[in-house]
């Protein structure tokens, strides 16, 4: 698999918490692949059917730290998306 490139949906949305009344910010991977056509098929599609949340995509290598590089799948929710 060295050499190819893994395609990542990620969703970031706010939702309550399950411990408390408080909001928090959830990104979660939804999608993987190496097809880079079905992984923009498939963001469409989730956009479509749910637009309140952010949904991006991302290409990372293959056997590769993540965290070395200049940047790597990540959304940044702000204390104004929690409501706070």
């Amino acid at each position: 698999m060295t050499g190819q490139t893994l395609r990542l949906i990620l969703c970031g949305n706010v939702e309550k918490s399950t411990h408390s009344d408080e909001n928090v910010g959830v990104v979660s991977v939804v999608y993987v692949s190496f097809d880079e056509k079905k992984t923009q098929e498939q963001l469409e599609q989730f956009q479509k059917c749910n637009p309140e949340k952010f949904y991006m995509a991302y290409e990372v290598p293959m056997d590769t730290d993540l965290s070395r590089l200049s940047h790597y799948p990540s959304l940044e929710i702000g204390r104004e998306d929690l409501g706070i």
